[in-house]
């Protein structure tokens, strides 16, 4: 039986850059990562050439090295605002440095040295203002903008980079049970059973639910988590050009005057295409990204309105609640994502072909089914995404055209929230947790800030 000092799981950006941190700190650790999906070089998705999802088992979108980021837009948010709660974990000053940390090892594998959101200050000053005359936060953020293919090329890299340290990376091999003794982590079990000194955890949004039973097994200690429940909003380039062209993702946040609920625009994507996400039992969620490349640019942009829901006792499964949610939506349009004109979403009324094709603006996701996203979503998530698109067209005025287009479900699970003390290690012995799967961070810079930090915590106790 081998044995490992190291063992992650997980090969999203939180355990690539935990890896690589580890390696960097002694050369010498033998370091495991488990990773259900595919190879960099694998994670190829036939929808992209064909139109239509032949639903590859795992999901190549979702699943695979590099996690659901290799193939989303590749935003980098440099502001330890935005992307996750590390900032309350382990102070802001620290998270601002291991942002920068972080991004430096980006650049130096090929992310584009532009940054959106600091110049044009007068353009910014103008945005900033009509969103305050409109109840609006503008949450100003700079952006590095990757893109997917860019994404793709920059994680191939940082994959081939991990095997020459000599990381150990077991494709196609989800860890289905950790091996736990009174209170104390030994290992994991896969394809067989592995052992190491200390296992870190951070499976990303697909493997919330699989953590969320095992923390239930074991009795780790977390809290109910949100859940994020919307949908992704597609209008022409020009009705965001301010935005676009002075901050490429516009951040603002609502608090409705109904019912006080906190609505975001999250994951904006010029010139980009709306996608379909697959998760476990084939559920689809809606998502979106863009290219770098010019030629690959769409007239259109897309963005994610959420209603972040936060719930008390004695409902304790968020997850669970949100996939039902987007499971109502793949029942009425055969298991793909639903797309709404604005004008029939407020005349509460079903988009029909005909008049989806009346509309300047046509659908980037070609498989999308014309429907009515009243019958899915709860009339307060409906309120909510009505008030909020109102405030958003005083920003950007057209939004709320009778042709733009929401698409749904998007959720975003964010739900479980585990307890760490300031190693980020669980109650479980030697068991830690990073990422968005432990409900600490959601995007890619703060998931690569934390994987390092862990790493520097426990480098130097590894016997």
């Amino acid at each position: 039986m081998e044995r490992y000092d190291v063992i992650i799981v997980g090969a999203g950006p939180a355990g690539i850059f935990c890896a690589m941190e580890l390696m960097d700190k002694n050369k010498d650790l033998k370091v495991l990562m488990f990773e259900k999906g595919n190879s960099i070089e694998k994670r190829i998705c036939p929808k992209r050439k064909t139109r239509k999802c032949i639903e590859c088992k795992p999901c190549n979108i979702t699943t695979g090295f590099a996690g659901a980021g290799a193939y989303s837009d590749g935003k980098l948010s440099l502001s330890p605002d935005v992307g996750g709660e590390l900032p309350a974990y382990i102070g802001y000053e620290e998270t601002k440095e291991l942002i920068d940390y972080v991004d430096n090892i980006y650049l130096s594998f090929g992310a584009d040295t532009k940054i959106y959101g600091i110049e044009n200050e007068n353009e910014v000053e103008n945005i900033r203002k009509k969103a305050i005359q409109s109840n609006l936060k503008l949450i100003e953020c700079p952006v590095r903008h990757m893109g997917t293919e860019v994404g793709y090329n920059i994680y191939s890299s940082l994959q081939q980079t991990l095997i020459d340290k000599g990381v150990t990376i077991k494709f196609r091999n989800p860890v289905k049970e950790l091996i736990i003794d009174e209170n104390k982590v030994l290992g994991v079990k896969a394809d067989d059973d592995y052992y190491a000194e200390k296992i870190v955890v951070g499976v990303g949004r697909d493997g919330s639910e699989w953590f969320h039973d095992i923390c239930n097994k074991y009795n780790v200690d977390t809290v109910v988590g949100k859940v994020d429940i919307g949908v992704r909003v597609e209008c022409r380039n020009e009705i965001m050009e301010e935005i676009n062209e002075s901050l490429y993702e516009g951040k603002l946040v609502y608090y409705t005057p109904t019912f006080d609920d906190k609505v975001r625009t999250f994951c904006s994507n010029p010139g980009g295409v709306v996608a379909t996400e697959y998760y476990d039992n084939n559920l689809a969620v809606v998502n979106g990204h863009s290219y770098k490349a010019d030629d690959l640019k769409t007239n259109n942009t897309n963005f994610a309105l959420l209603v972040s829901k936060g719930f008390t006792e004695p409902f304790n499964s968020p997850i669970a609640y949100g996939k039902h949610i987007a499971g109502l939506g793949n029942m009425l349009s055969g298991n793909k994502i639903i797309v709404q004109r604005y004008g029939d979403f407020k005349r509460g009324r079903r988009t029909t072909m005909e008049r989806l094709y009346r509309n300047n603006i046509q659908p980037t996701l070609q498989d999308a089914v014309p429907g009515d996203l009243c019958l899915v979503l709860p009339y307060r998530i409906l309120k909510d995404i009505e008030e909020m698109l109102t405030a958003l067209d005083n920003v950007s005025p057209g939004l709320v055209s009778d042709e733009t287009l929401l698409y749904g479900v998007e959720v975003k699970f964010y739900s479980n929230q585990v307890k760490v003390d300031e190693t980020f290690q669980t109650n479980i012995q030697n068991m830690y947790v990073l990422g968005d799967g432990a409900g600490i961070t959601r995007g890619l810079m703060q998931a690569s800030a934390n994987g390092v930090y862990v790493a520097r915590k426990i480098a130097g106790s590894v016997e």
